[in-house]
This record gives C-alpha cells, structure tokens and sequence, in this order.
C-alpha cells in the first residue's frame, strides 16, 4: 500500500494594506500641492488686481505689469493674514475674509495629498492621526517656503511685506486647512458621508480631548452667533449713514464692486469686534477710544462704510446689556456639550471638565481677537480692534463659570439616564407586559386583570440511586469450569467475567469529576456481547458456616 503523506496546511498571511500603485513619497506630493495651490490663489488675485489696475489710476499700482503681479502678490499675503510696512507705518488690520480663497485651496490639497500617498487606507485612529498630521506638514513646509521666497521677490520701497509673517501665517494657514482637508479625506474613503473634515478630526481624537474640543466649539459658535446679531443689527440701524458714506466716497461701477468685496473680506473681523463687545472689554477704533457696554468714546472716524455701525458716543443703549448674557449662554451650551459627549463618573470631576473647556474658549477667543485687529498705519491709528488678553481672561471666566455650574447637574442627568437605560435592558421578560397594562388613560377597573401565563409542568426528578460501598453477604460468586481440556498457549480474551458490576460501575462514575472522562468514540462499531462460560455444578460443593451459606469449588493440585 503506497504511503500517503498527511496533508499540511500552510498559514494564512495576514492581508496587506490596499495602498494605490500610483501612490507617491509625502514629500513630492506635498510639493506639487502647495505649488498648484499658490498658482491658482495668485491667478485669481492678479485677475482682480488687473481689473481694478484697469479702473483705478495706473500709478497707483506700480509702473507696468510687474507692479501689477507685486501688488498681486502681497494681496495673496495679505489673504494669509501676513502684514506689510508702509513709509507711514505697518498695516496688520487684515481682512479675515480673504483666508476663505487660500483655505479652500489648501483644503483641497490637503486631501488630494492623502489620497494620492496611500493614506486614506490606513486603520486605527493613531495611524489616521499620523498620517493625517503627515498630510499637513507634507503640504504646510513647501508651502510657507513659496511664501517666503514671493514675500521677498515682491518687496519694494514703498511696500515690504514681512518675510517672517509671511513663513508662520502661511504654515499655520495651510497646515490647518490641510489637515482638516486629509481628515475628510479618510471619512470619504470608508464611505461614509462626511460634510467637513472637522468632525472626522473629532472622531480620531482621545475621548477626553474629544469632549473638550466639542465643548469649545459649541461655546464659540454661541459667542460668534450673538456678535453677528449684533453687527447686523447695529448696521440695520445705521443703515442711513452708511449709505452716506459711500455715496462721499463716490467709488463708481468697478470701484463700487471693489469696495463691496473688500467690505465683505472685513465682514469676519467686525463679528469678532461685536463678539468682543458681548463679552464686556469692547473693542477701540484708535488711541484713546473705546467702544463696550459701559459707554461708547469716540474720536474722528475713518470713512469706512461698515464703521458707519458704531454707536454714538456716551452711554451705551440700555439694550445692548442684554447681549453681555452671550457668555454665560456660550457657558451652559459648551458645558453641556463637554458632559454629553464623554460624561464623567465621578461627579465632582464634571466642573473641572467644564471649566476647562471655559478657558479652553477663553484661549481661542484671544487668538480670534488678535487676528482681529491690528495697527492702520501710524499715529493714532496704531491701536485698532479689541485687546487680546483681555477678552480672553474674560471669556475664560464667564464661559468657564458657567460651563462648570452647568455641568454639575447636567452630568447627574446624563449617569441616571444611562442607568436606567441599562436597567430596562436587565428586566425580565414579564416586566413590559405589565407596564403596558398600566398605561396611563385607562382607568383601574377597565384595565384587564393581569394573568401570568401558564408554566409547563416539569417531571419530578428521579430518585437518586443508593450505591452500596460494602459487599452484600448474599451475592455468590460465579464459578468456573475447572475441569475444562487444556489447550495450547493463546494470548488471554478478555474475561468478562472481570467487568465490573452495575454497582461498582455508577459508584466509579460519582467518584469520577466532570468532564475527565474521555468522549466514546461513534465510529468505532460496537463489540458483541461476550458469551457467559457455562457452569459445572458436579465439581461445586456446598457447606454451611455459621448460619452462612458457601459455594466451595476444588481446585486441582498444584505440581
């Protein structure tokens, strides 16, 4: 019979991660993205810059086209929020708006660089974390070094934009904007619907540092909602005066339509101005003034159609109080948000948490108030917009407050909510039955008697069997044929007569521990029944002892 090799099974490797055969080093891709993103921004920013060198004086611009790509050049800076320096003073008012055209851009690339590198098919949250962070450094260091290079190439006497602003504002620009780009990245490729990478980003943080962020978020979307309210409001109002102003100015069609954009590029800046005015240290409009709920000092104002919203100066309006209730409402959302997201078991940890995200916001309020404001050149115009820090210690100490008062109860709430969720999900199946029954609107004596239902009868245990440890007097032992023929040498069959009895058999078997046993083998085909020697009685004998009957047998002698 031909030997027959039992078959090996070889292991199964585990499956590779699906990268893209057209997937390229970080670096390259990185480039490539950061140059099309700066050709196109500047594409579009000469264009504009064209048309208005078309309508407005040439010498205005420079001589030529080379001032017209200059001028091109430091609008893009501008757009980075990279300020510039004038014979008169530096310039670091910058519109906000103009960010939205470079981040859409970086956004885009950010998550074209994701793809094209294989990183979008990664697992794991700390893996999407590093590639996503990857991506945004990949796209943010070619990036900020173009800015640099065209900040230095379009420099001039008259104008000289700051390298060392250009290199940070742009880096921090198209790293974030990148960043969240390649997160949205990754939600798409799994196929799910993601409306903005900031929620994905959310997902990919720690639970803890996840609830944070939410919190701030929540608190900072209720500040920038109350200083909307107010700008559109105050603008409502003034609505007269501003229309005056424009018509003093007098811009024309193509300088009217310049005008508008360069009013809704500084559209961010005056939400920010009416935010830090709701939180209660206002914002200035030159040295000297100040502009707050506890009274409006004003001096000679630009003409600037949206100033046109300023309040007179003296007292402020008796409704404009109302609106210092905006941080305490940014306080109760984001503290709430913090709990709900990721609650805490220990009761007295949930003000801590809320008041962290307080300050958390309080941060980023101070940051936004910053990138707010800025000086307008020189003399008295050198201070314009709200101040940094103390809009934050403000913020920080009423959201925080107010997020902390509000976490208490919110996260008792929440505990006993879980609570008796998971304690619905752990009653009995009988349990629901009887809460329908007593629904609310029917009466007592209409309600239907509760009945259980019927169990099925189970059949009584049998009774246990006694096993018997000693030997019954009574039994006899089964004889065997002593006067049999000899016959030649075999190896011994198994006697059965060597078997245990049922008693010993069950006793064996209680002994025994559960599951020592070996399983039978099914397969194996049963063995007949051994047939039962038959008995001699003529070389038996009977006596008896002692009132005890004995079977006595004889034995041949031994040689």
């Amino acid at each position: 019979m031909p030997d027959v090799k039992p078959r090996q099974r070889t292991p199964r490797k585990a499956p590779a991660r699906a990268v893209p055969a057209s997937s390229r080093p970080p670096a390259v891709t990185g480039l490539v993205a950061a140059t099309w993103c700066a050709g196109v921004g500047l594409a579009v920013l000469t264009t504009v810059t064209l048309v208005g060198w078309i309508a407005a004086p040439r010498t205005a611009l420079g001589p030529g086209l080379p001032g017209v790509f200059r001028t091109a050049v430091n609008f893009w800076l501008v757009a980075h929020h990279a300020g510039f320096s004038l014979p008169d003073g530096r310039v670091g008012l910058l519109p906000l708006g103009l960010v939205v055209l470079p981040g859409a851009l970086l956004y885009r690339g950010g998550g074209w660089v994701a793809r094209v590198c294989g990183a979008v098919h990664l697992r794991g949250a700390a893996s999407a974390r590093r590639a996503v962070i990857q991506a945004a450094l990949a796209l943010a260091v070619p990036y900020a070094a173009l800015a640099g290079v065209l900040a230095l190439a379009a420099a001039t006497d008259v104008v000289r934009p700051s390298a060392w602003q250009a290199l940070v504002a742009c880096f921090l620009v198209a790293a974030v904007a990148g960043g969240l780009g390649a997160a949205r990245a990754f939600g798409a490729a799994r196929g799910k619907r993601v409306r903005s990478g900031m929620g994905v980003l959310l997902r990919l943080l720690p639970a803890r540092l996840r609830s944070l962020m939410t919190g701030v978020l929540g608190a900072l979307g209720v500040l920038v909602a109350f200083g909307a309210v107010l700008v559109g409001a105050s603008l409502a109002v003034h609505h007269a005066q501003a229309v005056a102003m424009f018509d003093e100015l007098a811009p024309g069609i193509v300088g009217g339509a310049l005008l508008l954009v360069v009013e809704l590029a500084y559209l961010p800046n005056a939400v920010i101005w009416g935010m830090a005015y709701a939180i209660g240290p206002g914002f200035a409009v030159g040295r000297g003034t100040s502009v707050s709920p506890t009274g409006v000092f004003l001096d000679v104002v630009p003409s600037f159609p949206p100033l046109a919203a300023l309040p007179e100066p003296g007292p402020a309006p008796a409704l404009s109080l109302l609106v210092m209730a905006a941080p305490f409402a940014a306080g109760v959302v984001g503290g709430l948000l913090t709990v709900r997201v990721m609650p805490s078991p220990a009761h007295e940890a949930a003000p801590v948490w809320g008041f962290v995200s307080g300050v958390l916001t309080g941060g980023v309020t101070a940051v936004l108030a910053a990138l707010s404001g800025g000086p307008m050149g020189g003399e008295r115009l050198t201070v314009m917009g709200p101040s940094p820090w103390r809009v934050g210690m403000m913020a920080a100490l009423q959201v925080g407050t107010a997020a902390a008062i509000t976490a208490w109860p919110a996260n008792v709430l929440i505990l006993r909510r879980l609570a008796g969720r998971a304690g619905e999900a752990a009653e009995p199946a009988g349990r629901p039955a009887r809460r329908r029954a007593a629904r609310p609107g029917k009466r007592a004596e209409d309600r239907p008697p509760a009945v259980a239902p019927a169990r099925p009868e189970e059949p009584p245990p049998p009774p246990a069997r006694r096993v018997s440890l000693v030997a019954d007097p009574l039994e006899f032992e089964d004889p065997e044929p002593v006067l049999a023929p000899r016959k030649a040498h075999r190896p011994r069959a198994r006697d059965p007569l060597d078997e245990p009895f049922p008693q010993e058999i069950a006793a064996g078997r209680e002994d025994e521990e559960p599951g020592s046993s070996e399983p039978e083998d099914e397969t194996a085909p049963p063995e007949p029944a051994p047939k039962r020697p038959e008995r001699r009685d003529e070389a038996l004998r009977t006596e008896t002892r002692g009132g005890a009957i004995y079977i006595l047998r004889d034995e041949p002698p031994e040689d």
